[in-house]
């Protein structure tokens, strides 16, 4: 195994982000995520989905110049427009607002819209419980399983997670609605490795533990069955809804 320190992978990926003229502030805390993503394990949301980020900026997909904005407010709640922005550097804009309404109302809460993929969820409320708060959040995200007793992939496996401060460790949960990420899938794949138990369906139906064959079929398990199917609907209804933005399509 090849170890680079981690100031080294943060200057490097700082160095590509400042190739495509990002802001520097903006490339420095962009590469720290990604790299400390990648340090605590879960690789698949940090370097690994790197190369992606950066053709989601070649491509316009991801507005390096833009700024999310305050769009409502409704006291403790507030809704942000991402403007298409970098999808990280807005949730940790959204939830630093979040963490302020909480110390002026006891809690806070920040919906935010029109933004991209925010890598890790579990950053974010790591963020709240260093500030000593509970972090709870989540997000939908495009049709990647199909509802409960359909075959037809209709929701996303729309990720959440629950940070509860607990001294220099906080208790930390963050898991998407399928029975494995799509990152984590994408792991698996690149590695020549079957899934555990049964992750999703094939082209042909069947249940299977080919993680290459649910990427393609697009067709993930949820988890606890119609349970999960259930919690991300009303997952993706809840942050449609207090985001005003859209919902699974």
């Amino acid at each position: 195994m090849i170890r680079i320190p981690f100031n080294e992978v943060c200057q490097e990926l700082t160095r590509i982000l400042k190739s495509l003229e990002f802001d520097g502030s903006k490339a420095e805390k962009c590469a720290e995520i990604f790299t400390q993503n990648t340090c605590d394990g879960v690789a698949s949301h940090g370097l690994n989905r790197f190369p992606r980020f950066v053709q989601s900026v070649k491509s316009g997909r991801v507005d390096i110049n833009a700024e999310a904005e305050r769009a409502g407010s409704m006291g403790a709640l507030e809704q942000w427009n991402g403007h298409k922005g970098i999808g990280p550097l807005n949730a940790v804009k959204s939830m630093n607002r979040a963490i302020e309404l909480s110390r002026k109302y006891g809690i806070g809460c920040v919906g935010l819209s029109n933004t991209n993929h925010w890598l890790r969820a579990g950053t974010y409320g790591l963020m709240a419980a260093k500030a000593g708060c509970i972090g709870i959040c989540w997000t939908n995200t495009r049709a990647l399983m199909p509802p409960w007793g359909s075959s037809e992939k209709k929701i996303g496996n729309n990720p959440m997670v629950m940070c509860v401060p607990q001294g220099r460790n906080p208790v930390l949960l963050d898991m998407a609605m399928s029975q494995f990420s799509n990152g984590k899938l994408e792991v698996l794949q690149r590695r020549g490795e079957q899934l555990p138990i049964a992750g999703g369906y094939d082209d042909a139906g069947e249940l299977t533990t080919d993680p290459g064959a649910i990427l393609k079929s697009r067709r993930a398990l949820p988890i606890g069955y119609w349970k999960g199917s259930g919690l991300a609907t009303l997952l993706d209804l809840t942050a449609s809804l207090i985001a005003n933005g859209q919902s699974t399509r």
